[in-house]
């Protein structure tokens, strides 16, 4: 079954509230939209990644996951001060694989710890019970830390493309990133060209790119939309003000992906094989 390993749910408002301090007011984007668009292209399992704008309130998340049952897993952003074994046992079972360390989503209205500190305090909670920790986290801070990724006795996955816009990789950075890519246990996302190419409603993989990191970590490389694409920018006016999100359309992302990867293979690798692995979908090898 092929995956859509970076997507986030929405609610009514009224029912899940969002964070006080979101730039935006997050209109509704249910399940029941994503699983009609990811149809079309014979795509049935999802991993949903906590929305920035809930916090710490992971009640959509899981009840999405109860929804889609053995073709859902979730990435989870908890409190690692204030979570229970008992909270984190019940979300395993429920379908969460990960925690999020978000370090680039700064309207939630808090202050960030450096990377390591944030990092250990996931790390040491998804040790115990077999997860993944998820990164997102400007180019710069991600290389600032590669040691630290690098030696992690969990696997790390990072989000975007690692958000390398803007870098080459042949440039210093790039091979700096791609060297990091080669060191296990790293996995990326390749998700959100838009988010690389600074144009909005792009849906084309940046081609240089994917083919350095299909180089450097093929085995270690998942795909996702993004969906239901952040609203740009210029449109987030305020908490109580909703934005809409961009207009991408969820065929194009899928087929132009697939259209920029060298076989037929890959494609099942990235899509069906690699995720099942990283997130325990049954029929993982």
């Amino acid at each position: 079954m092929r995956c859509d390993c970076h997507v986030h749910i929405a609610g009514d408002i009224a029912r899940y509230p969002q964070v006080p301090t979101r730039p935006y007011l997050a209109a509704p984007a249910p399940l029941a939209d994503l699983r009609r668009h990811a149809s079309a292209r014979g795509i049935t399992r999802f991993v949903i990644v906590q929305a920035s704008f809930y916090g710490t309130d992971n009640t959509l998340l899981l009840e999405s996951l109860d929804e889609l049952g053995d073709r859902g897993r979730g990435v989870a952003v908890v409190d690692p001060a204030t979570i229970s074994r008992e909270e984190l046992a019940a979300m395993r079972r429920r379908g969460v694989r990960g925690l999020r360390v978000n370090l680039y989503s700064r309207q939630i209205g808090r202050d960030f710890a450096p990377l390591a500190c944030a990092f250990a305090a996931q790390a040491a909670l998804a040790r115990e019970l077999g997860w993944h920790v998820e990164v997102i986290a400007a180019l710069a801070m991600v290389l600032e830390n590669a040691d630290l990724l690098a030696r992690a006795a969990v696997p790390v996955v990072l989000d975007h493309y690692g958000l390398v816009g803007g870098v080459a990789p042949a440039s210093g950075e790039g091979r700096r990133f791609l060297d990091l890519l080669r060191r296990a246990p790293v996995w990326i996302k390749l998700s959100a060209p838009y988010r690389l190419s600074g144009v909005a409603l792009d849906t084309r993989p940046p081609a240089e790119w994917l083919a350095a990191l299909l180089d450097a970590a093929g085995d270690r490389c998942v795909w996702g939309s993004d969906w239901p694409h952040t609203p740009l920018p210029n449109l987030h006016r305020g908490a109580a003000v909703p934005a809409a999100y961009r207009a991408i359309p969820y065929g194009d992302l899928v087929d132009h992906f697939l259209a920029a990867l060298p076989s037929g293979d890959v494609a099942e690798r990235l899509l069906v094989r690699n995720p099942a692995r990283l997130y325990d979908f049954p029929g993982a090898d």
